[in-house]
């Protein structure tokens, strides 16, 4: 359990880079707080805040689902391949580039995380039966 521990904390730590990144971003851009409005630049560093945010909702409980009820280690795995996907997502949308590719990897992780736990979790309530 302790590589699905890292690689949520990992996760976790790329999110805070993403709200600094915004933070930055308001400062560059001159964008002070609440707004949320201004230069694309500054809306999509915010836009990439909201997503991530909405992202890690469902993979952080998905992922300690998933190593429980199916397996630590490709669970941990799977969380590295969503890393990848939320960093490409991040670079992409950041460049006002195609952001789908970044984005169907982390949310394909996310899917295979929350289904897979919803399978472990039947096939062990069958198995008390």
């Amino acid at each position: 359990m302790k590589f699905v521990a890292i690689v949520a904390i990992v996760n976790l730590a790329n999110y805070v880079l993403v709200m600094i990144g915004v933070g930055r971003a308001r400062h560059t851009w001159q964008v002070p707080a609440p707004a949320v409005s201004g230069p694309p630049e500054f809306e999509r560093a915010l836009r990439i805040q909201q997503n991530s945010v909405e992202q890690l909702v469902l993979f952080i409980p998905g992922l300690y689902l998933f190593a429980h009820y199916v397996q630590t280690e490709i669970a941990a795995g799977l969380g590295v391949v969503y890393l990848v996907g939320r960093i490409l997502y991040q670079r992409q949308y950041s460049r006002g580039r195609n952001r789908a590719p970044g984005f169907m990897l982390g949310f394909g992780v996310n899917i295979v995380l929350l289904g897979g736990a919803l399978v472990g979790l039947l096939f062990k309530f069958s198995a008390l039966n």
